[in-house]
C-alpha cells in the first residue's frame, strides 16, 4: 500500500451546485493545506444535464426538462439523475502520480474492478474515456475531471439504476448513437433496488482503493462540511 488514506463520505441525495460549491472549497482546501487527507464523495443527483469543457450546442437535442449547468470539467454533456452513482475525487494527485492520463486510467481501472465484482463485465474503449461494457458494448460509465495545481473534482458517474430514458434527450458525451446501459438492466430486473445499490457502493469502494493503492475509510459529512466551512470558489 501507499499509505495514502481516502476519506469516503455517503452523502445520499444532493442539489447538483450544492456537490458543484462542495467539491470546489474542498479542492480549494486540499490545495491550501487546510484538508490533509483526500476525499472520495459518493452521492446522487436530483435531474440535471451538465457541459463540459468539450460539449457543443447541438448535443443537446430537445429541452431536457431539467437544470443545464456548464461545468469546468473535460468532456461533453452528460446526464445525472436518481440511480446513478457519483464519485467525486478531491485528490492531490502529488501523492501518487502527477499525470492526467493516468489518473483518467486508474479511475476506469477502479469501476471495471467494481463491475467485475457485481457480475457486470467491463472495459476500456480505445479512443474514449470512460467504461462499456463487454458485451454489447453499451456505456455504463462516464468520467470527466477538472485538476488545479494537482488536485482534482469532478469525477465519475456510474448508472446504477438510472432512467435511461433521460440519456435519449442528449448525446451522451458527444458520442453519436451510444448505447447507454445500468448496473440494472446488465444483472436482469430480480434484484432489489437498496441493495443492488449498497452493492454498487461496496464494489466501488473497494474498486477504488484497489486501483489507486490507498486505504478507504468512511468519514462523517457533517464533521467534513464543519472542517472545510470556507466556501470560496477556486
Amino acid at each position: 500500500m501507499t499509505g495514502l488514506a481516502v476519506h469516503v463520505i455517503e452523502a445520499g441525495l444532493v442539489p447538483y451546485a450544492e456537490a458543484l460549491a462542495w467539491q470546489r472549497s474542498l479542492a480549494e482546501a486540499r490545495i491550501g493545506g487546510r484538508l490533509p487527507h483526500d476525499v472520495l464523495l459518493l452521492l446522487e443527483h436530483p435531474p440535471v444535464v451538465t457541459l463540459g469543457r468539450d460539449s457543443r450546442a447541438g448535443h443537446v437535442l430537445e429541452p431536457p426538462g431539467v437544470p443545464v449547468v456548464a461545468v469546468e470539467r473535460g468532456g461533453d454533456v452528460t446526464f445525472h439523475g436518481p440511480g446513478q452513482l457519483v464519485g467525486y475525487p478531491i485528490l492531490d494527485l502529488s501523492g501518487y502520480r502527477q499525470d492526467l492520463h493516468w489518473y483518467l486510467r486508474t479511475l476506469e481501472q477502479a469501476l471495471i474492478a467494481a463491475l467485475a465484482e457485481l457480475g457486470v463485465p467491463a472495459e476500456r474503449r480505445a479512443g474514449y474515456t470512460g467504461v462499456w461494457t463487454r458485451q454489447g458494448e453499451r456505456k455504463i460509465a462516464s468520467i470527466g475531471v477538472h485538476v488545479k495545481q494537482w488536485v482534482t473534482w469532478h469525477g465519475f458517474a456510474l448508472n446504477v439504476t438510472t432512467d435511461l430514458s433521460h440519456f435519449g434527450r442528449i448525446v451522451p458525451c458527444g458520442i453519436p448513437g451510444v448505447a447507454m446501459t445500468s448496473v440494472q438492466r446488465e444483472q436482469g430486473e430480480g434484484r432489489g433496488e437498496k441493495e443492488l445499490w449498497g452493492d454498487t457502493v461496496a464494489a466501488v469502494k473497494r474498486g477504488f482503493a484497489t486501483a489507486f493503492d490507498v486505504t478507504a475509510t468512511t468519514d462523517d459529512v457533517e464533521q467534513l462540511r464543519l472542517a472545510t466551512a470556507s466556501r470560496r470558489t477556486v
